[in-house]
């Protein structure tokens, strides 16, 4: 396994920042300093990382692959290659497939098919209920060997019942609900009642509302345990008649989100990437293509509002690597190396025509964005380089 030594680079992870030296050896950052020779180690790739920042790579909890059976909108290649130019080195695809991932069969497929292309880290989320009609409940048990991912996103889970019995079940065999909510206040408010009463390990996908998050922050200033996300494109943009699930919101609710990650209460970014063909997105189907310009999205919010890099880490490395307990997410001796190597100040504008993702759907192209991906390494090895692309 090659080794690199990344130069003369400003380090930022969710509570540090450092400027010096990193060394990788077996996929994992073995030292940092000031200043490390590298005339001592053999077979070594040097970086130069001057004005650039060096961070942990991205980890999106809320993705959509469409592999297997809807590969005319991405596939597991397209999808991960997209990521990588994002700075996305894990994602969790979500299980709306066709078939759904609700049994050993697509799960298998999926694992199989990752493992083999081994480009991204691919945490695949399964189905709650069969075929994802909200009305029985899968045989989480068995699953539960293969992910400690559960959601029926897509589609609201209605059925109170399956509902409480999942949260239930995640108490006891350890994993974690992702709920999607719509309506999405309503649901949200039932589902932290339904955690009041029985407990469990809830998480709470993509919220877009003002009331939505007065009801979370009620919630966790009561001191219950659960984590929450928003989507890059709803701190973004607002009032938008495009099409996503939830619903782009008015500028009240936008501004609410951004004073919701600065006070602490909102957990993380979930990219929500959904990639859909131009007829599809013609005939109405929700979602937006995002995961390539994510970071640069949220790091134009994130600097016009005053928010730091070290809040844009905890929130897109830091706090979905701890939910999904990997050995990542921080720059630290020890830990895995998948980094991204970033500029920040770089200014670009979104053009969906160089999108590596088979969707093109995204309606912010041609708007402004902040920062660029440089690099993208993951378990040590550089996977996405912006001069020479894909590795």
């Amino acid at each position: 396994m090659s080794k690199l030594l990344i130069k003369n680079v400003k380090m930022i992870d969710s509570s540090m920042n450092f400027k010096g030296d990193l060394l990788v050896e077996n996929g994992k950052i073995s030292k940092m300093d000031s200043n490390i020779n590298p005339t001592d180690i053999e077979g070594l790739k040097i970086i130069d990382g001057k004005n650039k920042i060096l961070m942990p790579a991205f980890i999106d909890l809320h993705t959509h692959l469409r592999d297997p059976g809807l590969t005319h909108k991405e596939d597991l290649e397209t999808g991960q290659k997209a990521a990588l130019k994002g700075g996305f080195t894990v994602l969790c695809p979500m299980a709306n497939t066709k078939p759904v991932c609700d049994n050993e069969q697509v799960m298998e497929y999926v694992l199989r098919k990752a493992k083999k292309l081994d480009l991204c880290d691919i945490k695949q989320v399964c189905a709650i209920t069969e075929n994802l009609e909200g009305e029985e409940i899968i045989d989480i048990e068995k699953m539960r060997t293969y992910t400690d991912l559960f959601s029926d996103d897509g589609y609201t889970l209605h059925n109170e019942k399956i509902m409480r019995d999942a949260l239930s079940l995640s108490k006891k065999l350890d994993f974690k609900v992702l709920t999607h909510c719509q309506p999405e206040f309503e649901i949200v408010k039932r589902d932290l009642n339904m955690l009041k009463e029985v407990e469990g390990n809830l998480h709470i996908c993509h919220i877009s509302l003002k009331d939505t998050l007065d009801e979370i922050k009620k919630y966790k200033n009561d001191g219950y345990k659960f984590t929450c996300e928003v989507g890059p494109h709803h701190i973004f943009g607002y009032g938008l008649e495009y099409r996503v699930n939830p619903a782009f919101a008015e500028e009240e609710d936008m501004k609410h989100l951004i004073q919701g990650i600065k006070d602490g209460y909102i957990d993380m970014i979930g990219t929500d990437h959904a990639p859909h063909t131009k007829e599809d997105k013609e005939k109405g189907a929700p979602g937006i293509s995002n995961i390539e310009v994510a970071f640069q999205m949220v790091n134009k919010v994130f600097n016009e509002n005053n928010i730091s890099l070290n809040k844009l880490s905890e929130m897109m490395s830091a706090n979905p690597a701890k939910l999904l307990g990997l050995n990542q997410g921080l720059i630290k001796e020890g830990l895995r190396a998948d980094l991204v190597i970033v500029d920040p100040e770089q200014e670009e504008v979104i053009d969906v025509s160089k999108f590596v993702s088979k969707g093109k759907n995204n309606p912010f192209d041609g708007q402004k964005v902040r920062g660029k991906i440089i690099m993208t390494i993951r378990d040590g090895r550089v996977m996405y380089d912006v001069k020479g692309d894909m590795q």
